[in-house]
């Protein structure tokens, strides 16, 4: 197992600076007021294919040496995972294959097609695509991009932290929704072996929480998924994760779980205040802000992760709680 340092981090960064962009960061003075500190919103929805997740597959595409980069690369998402993957591989010149389940609607499987990767569809569910993506990468030679549960993908999500600390150096507090945890733990790591005194907030759903539910147990656990604004905050961590559970541990210093209703009412805030269409994983940390479940010291960075969400979609979760 490897033990991973912020130099990791930086190596991704000189990577990635050909290939992706530095994403902004935004004042956002609604929030500030409410808050009593300076807010600022980190726009990861500005990535080419609209989340954060490029930034860890790019990375670990991009270090893989020439003949592993013949063999091409396999993943199993049919979301933010798996387009990160696709356009990364284009860039790189580099075989992909995205493997789903028969019961992916048929626009994302429009959408992945159009991306360029190589779909292969089989089995009742995303856990039975993700063994089959397993067969196939040992039958084919393939090199498995996983999710989040790996040094260079942590790494890339950590490049981020970099960004928030070369442009505002005197951050207190950090906000982002925790899922698998490759996000928290490169920000983490990146933060706090800066400044210790950083405070990271980790945001989840109410239900389905794996992580925050693994981190009580003291061990990885499963746990059953329920309908949810935020679906990017769902998933396992993996029965058998090596990195992200230690470090997620290591580094939040808080975990918190939100209402369906706080989700919608971050939602509704970035579209009616900045105009932003974001998926409801992207908005926890608004919510939290709005809730008074977090109450930052200083300056307060919030993660706005994607905007993997229909249209439609979006306007039946804020509608409630727009107020013109």
């Amino acid at each position: 197992m490897k033990t991973m340092t912020v130099r990791d981090i930086w190596v991704a960064k000189k990577r990635l600076q050909e290939l992706l962009p530095k994403t902004p960061l935004v004042s956002s003075p609604v929030l500030s007021e409410k808050t009593g500190v300076p807010v600022y919103l980190k726009l990861e929805q500005m990535q080419p294919t609209g989340a954060f997740k490029l930034r860890g597959a790019a990375n670990m595409m991009a270090s893989l040496e020439p003949q592993e980069r013949a063999r091409g690369v396999i993943t199993f998402s049919t979301g933010n995972h798996g387009f990160a993957v696709a356009y990364a591989a284009a860039e790189l010149g580099l075989r992909a294959v995205v493997c789903v389940s028969e019961y992916v609607p048929p626009a994302k499987i429009e959408a992945l097609q159009a991306s360029g990767a190589e779909l292969h569809i089989e089995g009742e569910s995303q856990d039975e695509a993700a063994e089959v993506c397993r067969r196939l990468q040992q039958e084919k030679g393939f090199i498995l991009i996983p999710p989040f549960d790996h040094p260079e993908i942590i790494a890339g999500q950590g490049t981020i932290g970099l960004e928030i600390l070369e442009e505002l150096p005197e951050v207190k507090n950090v906000l982002a929704g925790l899922s698998g945890g490759g996000l928290l733990s490169g920000m983490g790591l990146a933060l706090k072996e800066t400044d210790p005194s950083i405070r990271i907030s980790g945001l989840s759903v109410k239900k389905g929480a794996a992580m925050d539910d693994s981190i009580q147990a003291g061990t990885p656990v499963e746990s059953p998924e329920h309908p949810t604004y935020a679906d990017s905050l769902l998933g396992g961590i993996g029965l058998n994760n090596r990195y992200t559970l230690p470090m997620i541990t290591r580094y939040v210093d808080e975990r918190l779980r939100l209402s369906e209703e706080s989700i919608a009412r971050g939602m509704a805030f970035l579209y009616e205040t900045h105009r932003f269409v974001v998926e409801g994983a992207a908005a926890v940390g608004v919510s939290a802000l709005l809730d008074g479940a977090v109450q930052p010291e200083g300056p307060a960075v919030v993660v706005v992760t994607g905007n993997s969400i229909g249209v439609r979609e979006h306007y039946q979760a804020v509608a409630p709680y727009l107020h013109s």
